[in-house]
C-alpha cells in the first residue's frame, strides 16, 4: 500500500501529476544552480585567448611523454573552439632514452641513446605537421622563464620541482604552473598561478603545489633518485597506466579552462585502485588554508602515502 502522500498524488489528474513532477525538477535545478553559484571560480587570463599560448613541458619521462602526446589534441581542440593560434610547445629534458624507458614510456629500442625531448618533438612534428621544439637541457634555476605562458612540470625529484618554482616566481611572467606527480598507482596534478610580476597577491589566486605542499620542493626529502635497473623494477615502481591517466586528467582541466573560460577546481588527486578514484582540488581559499596549516609531519606522511585525498603523491620515477 502506498503512503497517504503518494495516494493523494496518484489520485489526482494526469495534468496535476505532471505539474507536480515539473515543480519538483525545477526545485532541484534551483538548488543545483545555487550550489554552483556559491562555489568560487577561476577565470582564464584573457590575453591567452587572443594569441598563441606558449607552453614549456619540463621533463619527458612517464608523465612528460604522456602530456606531450596529448598536447596536440588540446592544440587542435583550441583551434576548433575558435582560438586564433593554439599552442606552441617546447619540451625540455636532458636525459637520453634507456632500455628500461622502453617498458612504460613511448620509446623504442631503436631510439636508445637519443634525447627524449628531441625524439618526442620530432615525432609530434612529423605526425601533426607542427613546429614544436625539443631541447636536451636541464632547467636552470638561475634563469627566468621568459616567453612562457604555461609551464607543465613533469619532474621526478623535489629538487627539480623547486627549480621550476624558482624560475616561475618572483620576476617571471608565467601565467600558470601545472604540476604533475605520482607514485605506483596514484598521483596528483595542481594548476597554480605563481606569485610573480603577472600574478599578484589575491584571495582567489590559484595556489601552486609548492605553496599548498611545501614538502614537494624540499630536496632533502628526495629518495635515492636511482633509475630502475630492470623492466620488472620499473613496473614495480609504477603501474603501466598511471602516467597517461594522470596526464589526461590534467589536460582535460586545461581544455575546460580554455573552452569555458572558467573552472571551479584546479587539480585533483587520482588513484587507480578504485573506479571512483578522483577527488577535486577546489578553488577555495578556506580549503587551501586547511591544507597549509596541517602539522608538517602529518603533511609529509600524507604526501608520501599517495592514497590520501588531501595531499599529493610522491613524484614519478623517470
Amino acid at each position: 500500500m502506498l503512503p497517504a502522500a503518494c495516494e493523494q498524488i496518484y489520485t489526482k489528474s494526469p495534468q496535476t501529476r505532471v505539474k507536480i513532477e515539473i515543480g519538483q525538477v525545477s526545485q532541484q535545478l534551483r538548488r543545483l544552480e545555487s550550489n554552483q553559484t556559491s562555489m568560487e571560480r577561476h577565470h582564464v587570463h584573457p590575453e591567452l585567448l587572443k594569441r598563441r599560448v606558449r607552453v614549456l613541458v619540463v621533463g619527458c619521462g612517464g608523465n612528460g611523454s604522456a602530456v606531450a602526446a596529448g598536447l596536440p589534441y588540446l592544440h587542435q581542440a583550441l583551434l576548433a573552439y575558435g582560438h586564433p593560434q593554439g599552442l606552441n610547445v617546447t619540451l625540455l629534458d636532458p636525459d637520453v632514452i634507456s632500455p628500461t624507458n622502453c617498458v612504460r614510456q613511448p620509446f623504442s629500442q631503436s631510439e636508445i641513446g637519443l634525447y627524449k625531448s628531441v625524439v618526442l618533438a620530432n615525432r609530434l612534428n612529423l605526425f601533426w605537421g607542427l613546429n614544436w621544439e625539443g631541447i636536451p637541457e636541464r632547467l636552470d634555476p638561475k634563469r627566468r622563464l621568459d616567453g612562457v605562458d604555461i609551464v607543465i612540470g613533469c619532474v621526478d625529484t623535489r629538487k627539480a620541482r623547486a627549480a621550476i618554482a624558482k624560475c616561475a616566481e618572483d620576476w617571471s611572467e608565467v601565467d600558470y604552473w601545472l604540476d604533475l606527480g605520482n607514485n605506483a598507482d596514484s598521483g596528483q596534478f595542481v594548476l597554480g598561478e605563481p606569485l610573480n610580476r603577472r600574478n599578484r597577491r589575491h584571495k582567489l589566486r590559484l595556489r601552486t603545489v609548492s605553496e599548498l605542499f611545501p614538502e614537494a620542493t624540499q630536496a632533502d626529502l628526495d629518495g635515492d633518485g636511482l633509475p630502475s635497473c630492470s623492466a620488472a623494477e620499473a613496473l614495480d615502481r609504477q603501474e603501466p597506466f598511471v602516467n597517461p591517466t594522470l596526464a589526461n586528467h590534467a589536460l582535460a582541466l586545461l581544455a575546460r579552462l580554455f573552452r569555458y573560460g572558467t573552472i571551479s577546481y584546479h587539480g585533483a588527486f587520482v588513484s587507480l585502485s578504485s573506479l571512483s578514484s578522483a577527488q577535486a582540488l577546489r578553488v577555495d581559499p578556506k580549503y587551501w588554508q586547511r591544507l597549509r596549516t596541517k602539522p608538517r609531519r602529518s603533511r609529509i606522511q600524507k604526501y608520501d602515502a599517495a592514497g590520501s585525498a588531501e595531499a599529493p603523491a610522491r613524484t614519478e620515477h623517470s
